[in-house]
Formats: structure tokens, sequence, C-alpha cells
């Protein structure tokens, strides 16, 4: 079967077009229901909290590839523009104060990817139309349509911890099968509603050398875009990962880039996150045993966007 075949199957078996109505712009988040919030409300027993965001700055993850870059962070108002002479002084009063700007892709950090971020077939999720992405940004499937809807249960599938490594090998495709065996290794079952974070240890490779270069161009692990129709089934909310795409890289498919991303942005209508760092997160789940938390993880709610940075927070 060819890549475009097997992609195609694969996105007609995980369709979720008109499931929740034709109006429809958030997905699979739909299954996060008020009651599921609430339970997970009651796993934060202990008051850990545990930030899953990259830091912002210029030594960031970007090699510039899809003219992303790091973000460039500088102030525009600092000491130096302090009140000196007794006239500055009396005119303001003796205060002085500092403000910066930021400018950075919104999708170059700890991130989400909006059901508009990826297209099939000149059309996006929910059947919208490809072209309703214009220069001044997404009519439909935007990032702000999203911004109450991501808190949830969060689970970690620690991958790499199960499998008995610090990290999988690059190129290493994840599979249903590989998930399942985590999720039982950990005592988890993983529920209709779940936010997904999935460990590959990729990112602690560049952790320990401190030095981000190449974390986007060398090949590295994640999953299979077979596990579509795996979570599919589970009917999770969102996935995540600590590596750059959440799929494996190279591709499984060498015909597209992201076949993944396609199949379940685009099809599924699954919210994909990126970059996440679970480094201290996955040490203390491996400590106390408990795989399952409360993860809040909005969305900066910029109007028409396909994408966001995020400092998630997984509370136990």
């Amino acid at each position: 079967m060819s890549d475009e075949a097997t992609l195609r199957a694969l996105a007609m078996k995980v369709r979720n077009w008109g499931r929740w109505g034709p109006d429809d712009e958030i997905g699979t988040l739909n299954y996060i229901t008020p009651d599921a919030i609430a339970a997970a409300g009651r796993l934060v027993t202990t008051g850990k909290v545990f930030a899953l965001g990259i830091p912002l700055d210029r030594q960031g993850p970007q090699s510039g590839t899809r003219q992303r870059f790091n973000p460039i962070h500088t102030m525009f108002r600092d000491g130096g523009d302090a009140p000196r002479t007794p006239a500055q002084v009396a005119d303001m009063q003796g205060y002085g104060g500092s403000d910066d700007w930021i400018v950075m892709p919104l999708q170059c950090v700890t991130q989400w990817d909006s059901l508009a971020h990826i297209f099939y077939e000149g059309k996006m999720y929910n059947g919208y139309d490809a072209t309703l992405v214009t220069s001044s940004g997404a009519a439909k499937n935007s990032i702000d349509k999203t911004r109450d809807k991501i808190a949830g249960r969060g689970v970690l599938l620690d991958v790499a911890r199960y499998k008995g490594v610090r990290a999988l090998e690059p190129g290493y495709a994840i599979t249903a099968a590989d998930l399942e065996a985590t999720a039982a290794a950990a005592h988890v079952t993983v529920q209709r509603g779940d936010l997904l974070l999935i460990r590959t240890g990729h990112m602690s490779r560049y952790l320990d050398k401190k030095d981000w270069r190449h974390f986007d161009l060398d090949p590295f692990p994640g999953v299979s875009v077979h596990t579509t129709s795996w979570m599919h089934e589970k009917q999770i909310a969102a996935v995540a990962s600590d590596n750059y795409a959440v799929e494996v890289r190279p591709s499984e498919l060498p015909a597209f880039r992201n076949p993944f991303h396609v199949v379940a942005i685009a099809n599924m209508g699954l919210t994909l996150g990126e970059i996440f760092l679970l480094e201290e997160l996955a040490a203390d789940c491996a400590a106390d045993g408990r795989y399952t938390f409360l993860l809040v993880a909005p969305p900066l709610p910029v109007t028409r966007a396909v994408g966001t940075p995020i400092n998630p927070y997984a509370l136990k």
C-alpha cells in the first residue's frame, strides 16, 4: 500500500468531522466534562506543582526550520531611564519603572497546536476549508476557541523509563502496544477525556549537555502514526510529548513529513502539545508511583492564532 493510501485509510478510520456538530472547533477536547475536571481536582493531595514549560530565551530549541526562531526578549524601559536630576525626581515624584517586550513565533517553545494548524486535501478539522486561514489568522479552529477547555486528568506514560532507558533511540516509533504496556506498568487505565503526556526522553539528551542545538533537526523517538487508532478508541482529549513533534522522525510514511499530525489534527481533531518539559514530573511519578494528576494547560487566547506558547502545570 502506498504512503498516500495508508494515510488515507488511517485518516478515514479516526475522522471525527461532524461528531460534535457542523460548527464544532475544539474536536476531542469535547471529551473533557465538568465531572472529569472535578475528579481530576481530587488528585491534588500534596500541593506539588510541576511547571512543564521550557524557558523562553534565545538559547532555545529552534534552528530556524519552518522560519521558527527562539524568543527574543529585550527591554524598552529600564533602570537607566529612572529619574536622576532633582527636576526629574520632583516631576516623577521619585518613582521609576521598567518594561519589556518579547518577539517569538507562537510555536517555538512548549506549545499547543490548534486544529487550524494542519490541512489535509484542502480542508482542516471538521471540513472547514483551508482558505479560512488567511494572513489575518484562522477564521475557524483558532487556538482561542480552547481558552477554557484544556484542564483535566493528566496521565504520564513514561515509555523511556518503562523500557529501562534514559531516552528512547532516535527514530524509535512508539506503538500502541508500548503505550498499553507502559500504562499497565504504571497501574493506569487511560480514560475518556484524559490529557496524555508521553515521555520519550528525547529532551533529556539536550538538557544533559545544556545545548539545544539540533533538537528540532535530529531524528527523534515519538509515537507511530498507527497509534492514532488507539487514541481514537481511548477517546483521549489531547496528547503531548517531550520531543519536537509528538510523532517519530524520520517519518514512517516518507511521502509526508508529519503524517501523525495530518491524521490526528486535521481528521481526528486531536490537540497536540510539543516540547513539554517532563523530567521533574517523571522523576516524581517514579518516586511515588502516581502517574495521574491535575493538568492545567490554558492557551494564550490569541485571537485567530493557530498555536500558543504555554507553561502547563501538573498538580499532585
